[in-house]
């Protein structure tokens, strides 16, 4: 089928759009700098001007049977008041915009639209945490909700929607685990704050095998936590990462210089929480990298391998 696509040139759209041509799917890729996303992409990938604020064209989802939707300010920046704008304009806002053209176009019948597990609030502790769990109330939690509101009127309009709660994305390119890094390889790294925080992580192979799965499953609707079965505490998390490494990470970031540097955001690697992928599992999605420190070999391997 069919499938137009926003946010295709970062992190994570190209190697879905690869798989989903792999799958013998066509794909529409909708950006703000089209000539930049073709460039980044396959030979045969079409596109259409996307900035998540002014109307899209009547041709750019034409017969366009599937949309998936990842395109976003990143939160992983200081949260000025202005960053804040823009962080909930483009998740709320774009959506919006995004979800008016695929009712207009009436070809559209399946819609994946990412959101985050930052719907579930901070401070939850090692509450373990599914799809049926209540959102949190901080202001990462609030953007995600209204970014799900906007989703759900694909569903209110027939649209199948399946709403993708992403954890922590693991890939060496980018990331949290692209930051760390050059840290840990130091062997400067360790756990941020008191470590007891979970991080809800998943190695980014399965992300886009979960995102297929979603798009490609007919039964599948509503929300579902994209993240691996095996959550851990920040404390694991840098402990692990520095075994594979073959590194010391017996450091700590203390909360209040993370605090200093970036502000309200810093609560999100402060705080955590710890989320499980119930729906996937039930719909019997296989995770390929489970485990953390299985997934950290697998996208790490030793110099010379």
């Amino acid at each position: 089928m069919k499938v137009a696509c926003t946010g295709a040139s970062g992190f994570l759209g190209p190697g879905l759009v690869q798989g989903l041509l792999d799958a013998g799917h066509t794909v529409h890729v909708l950006s703000r700098n089209v000539e930049h996303a073709l460039g980044r992409l396959p030979a045969g990938v079409t596109g259409s001007y996307f900035d998540g604020s002014t109307p899209l064209s009547p041709d750019a989802l034409a017969h366009a049977e599937a949309v998936v939707h990842l395109a976003g300010e990143p939160v992983d920046q200081r949260w000025t008041h202005e960053a804040k704008q823009r962080i909930h304009r483009s998740r709320v806002e774009g959506t919006r915009v995004l979800v008016e053209a695929m009712k207009q176009a009436g070809s559209v019948r399946h819609f994946v639209c990412a959101s985050a597990v930052g719907y579930y609030g901070g401070a939850r502790e090692a509450q373990s945490l599914t799809e049926e769990d209540a959102p949190g109330d901080d202001f990462l939690a609030h953007v995600c909700q209204g970014w799900e509101a906007e989703a759900l009127r694909a569903a209110e309009a027939g649209m199948r929607t399946v709403r993708l709660r992403i954890g922590v994305v693991l890939h060496p390119a980018g990331g949290v685990l692209h930051r760390m890094l050059p840290v840990f390889r130091m062997g400067a790294g360790g756990r941020v704050g008191n470590g007891h925080q979970y991080v809800s992580w998943v190695h980014r192979a399965d992300l886009l095998a979960l995102m297929r799965f979603a798009l490609e499953h007919p039964t599948l609707e509503g929300a579902m936590n994209a993240t691996s079965p095996e959550p851990v505490t920040n404390a694991t998390f840098a402990h692990t990462l520095g075994t594979v490494l073959e590194r010391p990470a017996m450091l700590q970031v203390p909360g209040f210089v993370l605090k200093a540097r970036f502000g309200e955001m810093a609560r999100v690697a402060l705080e955590g929480q710890r989320v499980m992928p119930r729906r996937a599992l039930e719909a019997g999605f296989q995770f390929q990298h489970p485990d953390l420190g299985e997934a950290l070999r697998d996208l790490l391997p030793p110099a010379g391998s």
